[in-house]
């Protein structure tokens, strides 16, 4: 029994012994397994893409680049070739088979996409093209600018140049002929430099001058002139010159500057967005480009608006062609499209001081005006009178459209600063003013009754969305305190 166990035992640890074997030998084939599946999993990437097939060459070869299939071929092309690029530098030795393929692929890839590129480019220099018919075009295909950016770059550096010159010519051609159309049908009686708010009504001029405006107060009254600024008006249909002289219609000034600044915007827009997508550039990059493309079309602009304000006398028209612009970079600002804003700056800095100038030239009519001119007074408005009550009624009515948020601050500061002198000057002045104490009384209670509904109605304004969170709300005046101050200057008598 003994030798039967101790065989037992010498069989058991031999079985033990093959069991452990067997588990080395499972390990290390498990182990090459792995390295196998590594290697076939790498090798076969690399023959994936190392592969050029027939259907790429005879696709890039023959099928019209307009073709889905040509686009398809041309990103696994471009693929490829940066596959082959990488591997290349890891001296990968099968790259030497296929580089020579990719290469005559390439080169007939990229005359391809030149030749098309180049004939969408030729086609907006034709008359009366749309050229956003050939834009969109070319924006279905805008990966071929990429191919050619990345892997030709002399070629992608050639279109682009072509592009601007081609549409920097058509842009300046176009405007420069729709401004000098649009000026043809300004209306032909405009302010001139003795047109001011002080001149006498029977003021003769030079012999050899212009006869006057048939009625100077014209150019002191906005009328339906503001309706430029409203929202149907400012961004609709721009004037067709053509159609107007057909009809035999004129415009004032800034209804034409409001049709050919909305005929920039729109054309800008679309131009730096068609830039930015398909020539893939953003930031400066992006500014730099539509400067190049619109650049001689702006300068023409401000030429133009430099020697017309140089010879503007209507102030109205100036500040409303100052609000159109103000309206205008807002609009661009809202769209996220900064392209024009130095144009914009520019422009302003042009107007403003015109406006300026317009103003002084009124106010120096005013103080060289002799009274003993103004003929005789009676009961009615004098005429200067009149022409400063509608000139300052048309300047607030304009600027009331156009809410500076940013003046609020201001104003809630300005008046609880001055409101308590501002009241007691009043008074006194009134006082002075009437003998009558009825009359001086009931003029002083209008005012500061006046005053309460005016201050209560600027409370609401600022309880409003838009102003209910600005910091200055808190420093407001409470309204019952007001009242009560107020009360303090009633007359007593």
């Amino acid at each position: 029994m003994e030798q039967m166990l101790s065989a037992f035992q010498c069989d058991l640890s031999s079985i033990s012994s093959e069991i452990q074997t067997l588990q080395e030998q499972s390990v290390a084939m498990n182990l090459r397994l792995k390295n196998r599946q590594a290697v076939r999993s790498q090798l076969s990437q690399l023959v994936d893409e190392l592969v050029v097939p027939a259907t790429m060459i005879s696709t890039i070869l023959e099928a019209p680049v307009t073709e889905q299939e040509f686009l398809e071929q041309l990103h696994e092309l471009n693929s490829k070739i940066n596959y082959v690029k990488e591997q290349a530098f890891r001296e990968t030795m099968a790259c030497a088979d296929v580089q020579h393929v990719l290469e005559k692929l390439k080169v007939k890839a990229v005359t391809k996409i030149r030749e098309f590129v180049l004939q969408k480019i030729y086609s907006f220099r034709k008359p009366m093209t749309n050229y956003q018919i050939p834009q969109n075009a070319l924006l279905k295909y805008r990966f071929f600018y990429q191919f050619l950016l990345g892997n030709e770059r002399a070629v992608a550096q050639e279109l682009r140049e072509q592009y601007v010159e081609t549409m920097s010519k058509i842009y300046l051609s176009y405007f420069k002929s729709y401004t000098s159309r649009l000026m043809k049908i300004q209306y032909e009686e405009v302010a001139e430099k003795d047109d001011l708010m002080g001149v006498e009504d029977t003021a003769k001029k030079g012999f050899f001058s212009k006869p006057s405006l048939k009625n100077r107060n014209t150019i002191f009254t906005l009328g339906n002139r503001g309706s430029v600024i409203g929202a149907a008006e400012l961004e609709g249909p721009i004037i067709v010159p053509h159609a107007a002289q057909k009809s035999d219609v004129r415009y004032p000034f800034e209804s034409l500057f409001r049709s050919q600044h909305y005929a920039l915007l729109d054309n800008s827009c679309r131009e730096y967005l068609f830039l930015c997508d398909f020539f893939m550039v953003t930031g400066p990059s992006a500014q730099d480009l539509f400067n190049a493309v619109m650049g001689k079309t702006l300068a023409m602009f401000l030429k133009h608006m430099d020697a017309y304000a140089g010879d503007c006398y209507d102030s109205i028209a100036v500040f409303l062609c100052i609000h159109i612009v103000l309206r205008f970079r807002a609009i661009m600002a809202k769209r996220n499209i900064p392209a024009v804003d130095k144009y914009w700056e520019t422009l302003l800095e042009i107007l403003w001081p015109r406006f300026e100038h317009i103003l002084e030239l009124n106010i120096q009519s005013i103080q060289n005006t002799d009274p003993q001119k103004l003929g005789f007074l009676d009961t009615r408005p004098h005429y200067i009178t009149r022409r400063y009550a509608e000139f300052s009624s048309a300047i607030v009515s304009i600027n009331q459209t156009f809410p500076a948020a940013a003046r609020v601050t201001q104003l809630v500061r300005g008046f609880s600063s001055t409101w308590k002198a501002a009241v007691e000057s009043l008074s006194q002045d009134v006082m002075r003013s009437f003998s009558n104490f009825k009359n001086g009384t009931s003029i002083i209670q209008g005012a500061l009754t006046q005053l309460i509904q005016y201050y209560h109605r600027f409370h609401k304004v600022l309880s409003q969305p838009p102003l209910r969170a600005l910091p200055a709300r808190t420093e407001l005046i409470n309204i019952h305190h007001l009242m009560v101050e107020l009360k303090k200057h009633k007359p007593n008598f």
